[in-house]
């Protein structure tokens, strides 16, 4: 197993790839399940809470698989047997998601934990074995051992009594997220700009769509268990809720991030930033879809939510991705003062919009407005002279 190039053209996410972000979608499809019944019934303070841990360990599963893959994706027989190993680990946490979401018991998903990490590292004592570079050889058998300990910690977690388990929890974040500081400090892998970049896009598409899946199903069986005359109030959750979407996407790919990536690529911090910030993305894209459901059943009488307190579910994770997006993908790329500062007035504004009589609707035309300012404003400051 040799290490990729960055130089490679035209490198792209392969379909084993893809179908390891499918099965991810199963475990975010349970977590925003159960994140829309927790907030539906009130309990907003366990359903933050339970979508925090159990969103942290699917984010984190695979961020890690998408950098070795970037940097060490061989695609042979080993390594296609090692990912369907990993793959069979994700179901198994997605299997665990309900329970640790209503109880926070870790138990199923850190057995499919084990699973994932244990196949992650063989693959990186494999590569160390063919990396004829010695720093990037001892950054392979850094991430080995610090993902090993890592996986060792859960495990304990299993034995551990409930009143040290919360403080063992934070513990375990803080370790797994060290393991690539501390890997790379040295020696960079050789993880591609464009690969990354095209990964995390693809990701972003997957986690809008789930949200959008989620929301049209809920909906048609809100509307399925009402009386017809309740579609009405739902017109004005469907239309914000399409405008929110088409503009979060848009958002998201207004601009090349992989020149970005190039541009960051000469430094750990920046690019280590770059690949954190995304949990937040990642989690305001997978709770806008129950969060929308939770405005649709608002809508139609089925929670005894107020109408504020059901558009901060939409309102809240909308203007987090609005904000993480603006700093992580747009910011180094934004010429004028007024482009600049579209989309973090934008994310107040939305904030405010929880407040509003149609606080979905509200959020979608904020988005589109804010869009469409930012469109024209890079345009003219691409045609200004000089």
């Amino acid at each position: 197993m040799r290490g990729r190039t960055d130089e490679e053209e035209g490198r792209a996410a392969t379909p084993l790839e893809l179908l390891f972000d499918l099965c991810f979608v199963v475990a975010v499809a349970q977590a925003g399940s159960r994140l829309e019944h927790a907030v539906v019934e009130g309990h907003f303070g366990a359903g933050l809470l339970g979508f925090g841990v159990t969103f942290f360990a699917i984010w984190w599963a695979w961020m890690n698989f998408t950098w070795f893959a970037s940097a060490y994706d061989t695609d042979d027989v080993p390594y296609r047997i090692a990912t369907l190993v990993q793959i069979a680990g994700v179901l198994v946490l997605a299997a665990g998601v309900p329970r640790a979401f209503d109880q926070l018991d870790l138990t199923v998903p850190i057995l499919g934990y084990a699973v994932m990490r244990t196949a992650l590292v063989a693959q990186w004592l494999r590569a160390a074995a063919g990396e004829p570079d010695g720093g990037r050889r001892s950054a392979c058998l850094r991430y080995a051992g610090g993902i090993g300990v890592a996986e060792l910690a859960w495990l304990v977690w299993l034995f551990l009594p409930e009143s040290w388990q919360p403080w063992w929890f934070l513990l375990g974040v803080l370790l797994e997220v060290a393991v690539p500081v501390a890997a790379e400090r040295r020696a960079v892998t050789p993880w591609h700009t464009s690969h990354i970049s095209e990964r995390y896009g693809l990701f972003t598409i997957i986690v809008l769509g789930e949200s959008i899946s989620a929301a049209t199903r809920d909906v048609q069986e809100a509307v399925e268990g009402e009386v017809h005359a309740g579609f009405g109030e739902l017109t004005s959750v469907i239309a914000g809720g399409l405008l929110i979407v088409f503009s979060m996407w848009w958002q998201y790919f207004a601009l090349p991030a992989h020149a970005m990536m190039r541009r960051r690529a000469g430094s750990l911090r920046s690019v280590l930033a770059w690949g954190y910030g995304h949990v937040l993305v990642f989690a305001g894209a997978a709770a806008v879809g129950p969060g929308l459901v939770v405005a649709a059943h608002q809508a139609i009488g089925g929670t005894e939510l107020t109408q504020a307190e059901a558009g901060s579910t939409v309102t809240v994770p909308v203007a987090v991705y609005v904000l993480a997006v603006e700093y992580l993908q747009l910011r180094p790329f934004q010429r004028t003062r007024l482009v600049r500062g579209v989309y973090p007035c934008c994310a107040v504004a939305v904030l405010g919009a929880t407040w509003t009589p149609e606080p979905v609707l509200v959020t979608g035309v904020l988005l589109a407005c804010a869009l469409l300012v930012a469109v024209a404003g890079r345009v003219r400051a691409q045609w200004a002279p000089g």
